[in-house]
């Protein structure tokens, strides 16, 4: 209203009107208004009982305006304008009015209503009850609460009534009545029942009006079996009434980052219906069941799971369950940790990304730095976004943002989104963060121009401030242009909307320049801006600028407005400084409270991390991954026993701040507080004026030791408690004296520490003081168990104060399952010890025990039951260990998993007590004590036993030292006392690539003062060039290194080691044999090595038989140069024809027909300046054979089928080879039998051809002919078949040879083999015949024989002849002639082998 005033007022100044128009002036409802009694009264009638009617309210409007207009002067000038603002005026005066009467209305109701119950309150009222007594009916010993509810003004006074006596809580026994009045609601409690308190109870309440009386029986029960106890129908729902309580309190949660966890929490009892309702909260949120979160109760549990947790999972849980007198609640902390890490090293994923400032394209984003940066910082964050509902994710930065905020631009109107943000260093990229909450983007500013009227219960009017603009075209300059956030990525500039802002859609676009110019540039050109918001990036860091903004509509564009403030770009945000003062305080067993100093100077950090180290480590643990906003936390999950230390760190927009200093390092351990209440209490002994009393410790002992007792009797005939003793008690049985015979007495007590005085324990059981005198024992005392382990346990007890009629004599253990009335005996014959170990039992099990004492007189009355036990050995149970320490004694230690302060071990041998003194040592430090045997014998065997006092939890174990463990640990300790170096590998001998000899040895790994002597030919040996020591102690390796191995090192060679007080040595005997082949090898090494210096081989000579059956020699050698030559030898001789490839260093020797001249000894020879080397190849006697074999074998694989040629003489079966020698054995078969040489038949040969040749066959020649070739391994047969045809295709060209007499034809002369020496000269002469005279040809291996040089052919008439000078091995071969005329033609054939000097020519060995 008043903005529209304001607006009026510059309205009426820009059109230069005067108005003398005055205005009425009248108080509001809302003003300060004073009312008397009756009109109060009045007006809450007319409302409570009246409807204005319709009318009536339009006469009263008309009125009051008629009435208004009458008190106004006329005006002499007006327009239209004038008469609009009246109009205004008198419509905003209605609504005012009637405004006006609703808040009267109300108030005057509000006032009548208290006026109203203060007249009653000051009204008198007689007593009465609202709510009676009831009956109740209770078993003995338990509790009862007599209530009534009354109502009365004033106050009436209470009195309470047991059989119409007054009862006096002072006459009483202490803690038996409670009496209460609270707002009318009456109590009277009545504590352990007993059958006296069966009675009528009534109730009287007085006041001056009046009186009343309320009366209810209460009816105490006796036990007398199981129908009418504790299982009965009864008991069952008077539990039912009790309220649930927690039965455990909540635990700290850890658990992972995209991992399920469920919050658990157990109560004692099923909830009542009022209880039902629970509430879970995190951080003080109030939670509720959702897609990811789940809240349920069943069966005494309530629980919360979040089926995929993310950081913002992590805080502080609170349960809250409603009672009676308002809620119980329990809180703790879940954390939850980093998922694991794509890239090793990648920080952990940011936390909390939240939208602000909304707009119609744009908004800001915040999130929160993760608190594992890695180990290497953080460089930046990635922004994405998607459009929600679908996991199309899109980048919305190109460079990493600095800071944790950052304006999101381009947005659409009206679409939903949601973001996520990943961090980066220089390791990788971290998981995304969880996604924000669905955001949609809208206009900020359409509220503001909506103005909304409530009127008539509840209606409104709204007036949109663009139907009042319509008339604006031309858009106005925007105003307000400022700067709202400055970083270092980054400017965000804001602006308000021109007003008037007209009616059409406005966008604007953004100018900066550098301050102190008047040079405009415009930024945004291409992207009109929707709202009047704008980010600007990539500004240059440190320069100021000024900013200015136009607005546009489809009319045109506005004027630009005033610029903005100078801005300088680029500074950079300060992290915050870490808080001081970090303390750390202990907590429990496995936590540690921390608390610190907030911040000062005002600044307000997002939160803080806790980082932990144990010392020792140099890794730091993030302890919260969600920052805390408190400056005291307490950090779980600790390991008792170890040392710790702390750091914080602040939380901000800029990241995270320095470390803050470390704490004092401190050991988790528990905190010191007061003891718990004892409990268990029991009577030993009693006499005719005392009792011998028991009980059992406190639960919780305060992390200290127990100092003693306090203890208080209780006469239930008198009305107050009597202090026992002024000292505390530092046992836990009391013999109490002075007591009256036949009274009842109760007993209570408290235990103290170094805190102080603990909780008082509750009263005990009723006592009668009564002398004893029956013959049975009295009952044992202090069952406590120790050794607690999965199926086992050892049970510990007192003997019974109180003996009877005679000693003890036995013990009978009875054991029962907790929840469970049924006791077993354990033991079928008593036991005499006072300790017992307990077997076979279930793991996970809960059980409770208790123990009778026997004697002659029989068994006694059982003991106070243990305490429940479960069957389970807890996390971090360790047992004693046996062994032997460096100094040779025998021990057994034991290491607690935690202890306080003041924690003591108590060792016992046999259970019977401390061990010996004069046997034994006991050492302690830190959490392990260690009992050390003095003199180890048989007198130690036995059961050792150790307990830790002064904790909650049971800290014991035992061990059995038996014969045979002794006998080991007597042997190590002999060892360790008079230790041997260990020997590992004894004196080896290796001579090295130079022919260097080395003698070593190898022993167990030896200490930096380890010693060596070493001893040779009883002289100590010193290293030296030629003798080098070298000593490894770290690898226990002793080694002598000769150069020049001779005779001189012939002898005996001894090594002597020490190390501490271990020794030994070990002695090498090198003389005869042993010597000479250690020196042959070396001097063998040193020759090659000084060998390899120059050229040399790598690959040694060797044959092969090719597939053409050629032999081939082939070595390889190494380290040449181009002056290193190649030299082929045979039999010393130097041999041409081999190739040598320099490259490779390759030599070949091709032997084409390897014939009996060719056995000899081969050789290859490599030489330069820098030495030579050769490698040679025997290939005498089985070599050769060896080589003859493999050709033969190659050369039968290589014959080709029987084949079938008439000849002249007769008809030839033939076979052609590869190469054939006569070391290969050929047998011809015709129809499997053996064929020999004679008149008709010739086998032969020639190298390239096997052939058989029968001469003038006839019919009896036909059949089948098998040729067998055997390379003195294997044989190969080749078969075929003559038949009839064949030998008629004979006769026919016998017949037309006939008919050709001047055939041309080798008549005479050719032998079949030649054998020469070596330089001889060759003559081969045969006779020719043909007419006309035939052409002549020679072959050699089936080439032609180009005569030159030694080769000369001679022919005269019919004969030919041909000669070979200074034949050699090349010349050996098949030499063949061929003669040809028109009517035909014919070879003949021999073999040439050439043999060396001094050989025997093959065919003449046998000669």
């Amino acid at each position: 209203h008043h903005r529209e005033e304001e607006q009026k007022e510059e309205r009426q100044q820009s059109l230069q009107m005067t108005s003398t128009t005055r205005k009425k002036k009248f108080k509001t409802s809302e003003e300060e208004e004073t009312f008397s009694l009756s009109e109060l009264s009045i007006a809450a009638a007319l409302a409570l009982t009246s409807e204005i009617p319709q009318d009536y309210k339009i006469r009263r409007e008309a009125a009051i305006l008629e009435l208004e207009q009458r008190g106004q002067k006329r005006v002499r000038f007006g327009n239209d304008m004038e008469k609009l603002e009246k109009e205004v005026i008198r419509n905003c005066r209605l609504l005012r009015v009637r405004a006006d009467r609703k808040a009267l209305r109300r108030k005057a109701v509000e006032k009548a209503c208290m006026e109203k119950e203060y007249i009653e309150l000051r009204s008198g009222r007689p007593p009465m009850f609202w709510i009676p007594l009831r009956v109740h009916a209770v078993w003995e010993r338990m509790e009862v609460k007599l209530a009534c509810t009354v109502l009365a003004s004033p106050p009436p006074r209470v009195t309470w009534y047991k059989n119409g006596v007054r009862i006096d809580p002072r006459l009483a026994p202490a803690g038996k009545y409670k009496i209460k009045n609270k707002f009318g609601m009456l109590t009277l409690h009545i504590s352990r029942c007993s059958m006296e308190d069966s009675a009528e109870y009534s109730v009287e309440v007085k006041n001056q009006y009046g009186e009343a009386y309320s009366f209810a029986t209460v009816l105490v029960r006796k036990y007398y079996g199981k129908e009418s106890g504790f299982d009965s129908e009864i008991y069952r729902r008077s539990l039912m009434a009790r309220e649930a309580d927690f039965a455990f309190p909540l635990k700290p949660l850890f658990s992972r980052e995209k991992e399920p966890f469920t919050l658990s929490c157990y109560f004692s009892s099923d909830l009542l219906e009022h209880q039902r309702d629970i509430t879970w909260f995190r951080d003080g949120k109030l939670l509720q069941n959702s897609e990811c979160r789940e809240l349920k109760y069943q069966d005494q549990e309530a629980s919360l799971t979040v089926s995929c947790a993310y950081k913002e999972d992590e805080g502080f849980y609170t349960i809250r369950v409603p009672s009676l007198d308002g809620y119980k609640e329990q809180t703790t902390y879940v954390f939850v940790r980093d998922a694991a890490a794509e890239t090793a090293g990648a920080p952990g994923s940011p936390l909390n990304v939240k939208c602000h400032d909304v707009n119609k394209d744009c908004l800001i984003l915040s999130w929160v730095a993760p608190s594992d940066n890695g180990g290497s910082p953080i460089l930046g964050y990635y922004i994405e976004r998607c459009v929600a509902g679908s996991e199309d994710w899109v980048p919305c930065n190109d460079k990493p943002v600095k800071t944790c905020r950052y304006p999101v631009l381009g947005l659409a109107e009206g679409q939903t989104y949601q973001f996520r943000v990943k961090a980066i260093n220089k390791k990788g990229i971290s998981h995304p963060s969880k996604t924000s909450d669905p955001v949609t983007t809208y206009d900020a500013c359409k509220d503001k121009r909506v103005t909304v009227i409530p009127y008539d219960e509840g209606r409104t009017i709204e007036i949109f401030k663009d139907d009042l603009e319509g008339h604006i075209k031309i858009p106005l300059p925007p105003t307000n242009v400022h700067a709202s956030e400055v970083r270092e990525d980054y400017v965000a500039l804001a602006w308000d909307e021109p007003d008037p802002r007209g009616r059409e859609p406005l966008n604007y676009y953004v100018e900066k320049s550098i301050a102190g110019s008047n040079s405009w540039q415009m930024v945004n050109l291409d992207m009109p801006v929707n709202s009047p918001r704008f980010a600007l990036f990539d500004l240059v860091k440190g320069k100021s600028y000024c900013f200015r903004v136009r607005s546009v509509n489809k009319y045109g564009i506005s004027e630009p407005s005033l610029p903005s403030e100078p801005v300088t770009a680029g500074a950079k945000l300060a992290t915050l400084p870490p808080p001081s003062q970090v303390l750390a305080f202990r907590d429990t067993k496995t936590s540690v409270v921390l608390q610190w100093d907030k911040l000062k100077d005002g600044l307000e950090p997002l939160g803080y991390y806790i980082y932990c180290r144990e010392t020792g480590t140099e890794e730091w643990r993030t302890v919260n991954n969600k920052p805390v906003t408190c400056n005291e936390f307490t950090v779980p999950g600790l390991q008792p026993g170890k040392e710790y230390v702390f750091c914080v760190k602040s939380v901000s927009e800029a990241g995270l701040s320095e470390s803050s200093p470390e704490t004092d390092p401190i050991v988790v351990r528990q905190a010191i507080a007061c003891p718990s209440a004892p409990h268990g209490f029991v009577l030993l002994n009693c006499g005719k004026a005392d009792m011998t009393i028991g009980w059992k410790p406190p639960k919780r002992k305060g992390g200290t030791k127990i100092l003693g007792y306090f203890v208080d009797q209780h006469d239930i005939s008198e009305l107050d408690w009597h202090e026992v003793n002024i000292q505390p008690i530092p046992q836990r049985v009391y013999t109490v004296s002075n007591l009256e015979e036949g009274h009842l007495y109760e007993f209570r007590a408290c235990a103290v520490n170094m805190a102080g005085v603990g909780e008082v324990s509750e009263p005990s059981d009723l006592f009668r003081c009564e002398e004893w005198t029956m013959p049975e024992p009295g009952p044992p005392y202090d069952v406590k168990c120790t050794e607690v382990r999965d199926t086992s346990l050892k049970l510990h007890w007192e003997a019974p104060l109180y003996i009877g009629a005679g000693p003890v004599t036995g013990y009978y253990i009875d054991m029962c399952e907790e929840g469970s009335e049924e006791w077993k005996q354990i033991n079928k014959q008593s036991i005499a010890t006072t300790h017992m170990k307990i077997s076979d039992l279930e793991t996970g099990k809960c059980y409770i025990f208790r123990v009778r004492a026997l004697n002659k007189a029989g068994i006694g009355p059982p003991s106070l039951p243990s305490d429940p036990v479960v069957a389970k050995t807890k996390p971090g149970t360790n047992d004693i260990e046996l062994g032997v320490d460096e100094e040779g004694f025998i021990y057994m230690a034991f290491e607690a998993p935690e202890k306080n302060d003041c924690s003591e071990f108590i060792w016992s041998k046999d259970y019977e007590g401390p061990p010996d003194a004069d046997r034994v040592q006991t050492e302690e430090k830190g959490n392990k004590s260690k009992l050390i045997l003095k003199d180890p014998s048989e007198k130690d065997l036995g059961i050792y036993s150790v307990e830790v006092t002064d904790v909650d939890d049971d800290i014991s174990a035992s061990c059995t030292l038996t014969k045979e463990d002794l006998d080991k640990l007597l042997k190590r300790s002999h060892e360790i006392r008079n230790p041997l170096i260990k020997l590992i590998s004894g004196w080896n001998i290796d001579v090295l690539e130079k022919g260097e000899v080395r003698l070593w040895l190898e022993v167990e790994k030896l200490s930096p003062n380890a010693e060596l002597h070493l001893i040779f030919n009883d002289k100590e040996l010193t290293s030296t060039p030629t003798h080098k020591i070298n000593f490894v102690k770290g690898k226990g390796l002793v080694e002598l290194i000769i150069q020049n191995f001779c005779d001189d090192d012939k002898g005996m060679y001894t090594a002597q080691l020490q190390d501490g007080k271990a020794k030994n040595q070990f002695t090498l005997v090198l003389v005869d044999e042993c010597f000479a082949k250690v020196a042959a090898e070396a001097d063998a090494k040193r020759r090659e090595w000084k060998k390899k210096q120059g050229p040399h081989f790598i690959e040694n000579l060797k044959w092969k038989v090719t597939e053409n059956c050629e032999v081939l020699l082939t070595c390889k050698a190494t380290n040449l140069r181009k002056d290193t030559s190649f030299q082929w030898f045979f039999n010393k001789k130097a041999r041409a024809g081999g190739v040598f490839d320099p490259q490779t260093g390759i030599g070949t020797l091709r032997i084409k027909k390897m014939t009996k001249a060719d056995e000899g000894q081969y050789k290859a020879l490599v030489s330069d300046d820098r030495g030579e080397d050769y490698t040679q190849l025997d290939l005498t006697k089985g070599a050769f054979e060896d080589l003859l074999k493999e050709l033969c074998r190659i050369s039968a694989l290589s014959a080709t089928p029987l084949k079938i040629q008439p000849t002249e003489e007769g008809i030839k079966i033939y076979t052609d080879v590869k190469y054939y020698t006569d070391y290969m054995k050929t047998t011809w078969y015709h129809k499997e039998k053996q064929l020999e040489s004679r008149d008709r038949l010739k086998a032969g040969s020639t190298m390239n051809q096997i052939w058989l040749h029968i001469l003038n066959p006839t019919d009896a020649d036909k059949g089948k002919y098998t040729l067998e070739l055997f390379d003195g391994n294997n044989s190969r047969k080749l078969s075929t078949d003559l038949s009839g045809q064949v030998v008629r295709r004979y006769v026919k060209l016998k017949g037309h040879i006939c008919s050709f007499p001047g055939r041309a034809r080798v008549v005479q002369g050719l032998p079949d083999v030649a054998t020469i020496m070596e330089d001889k000269t060759l003559c081969l002469t045969c006779c020719v015949s043909g007419d006309p005279y035939p052409e002549i040809t020679w072959f050699k291996n089936e080439k032609v024989i180009v005569f030159k040089d030694r080769y000369k052919m001679d022919v005269k008439g019919t004969v030919v002849t041909i000669t070979i000078e200074k034949v050699c091995n090349e010349d050996t071969g098949k030499y063949s002639i061929y003669v040809k005329n028109k009517y035909g033609s014919e070879t003949g054939q021999v073999t040439i082998s050439v043999y060396k000097h001094g050989e025997i020519p093959t065919g003449m060995e046998e000669e």
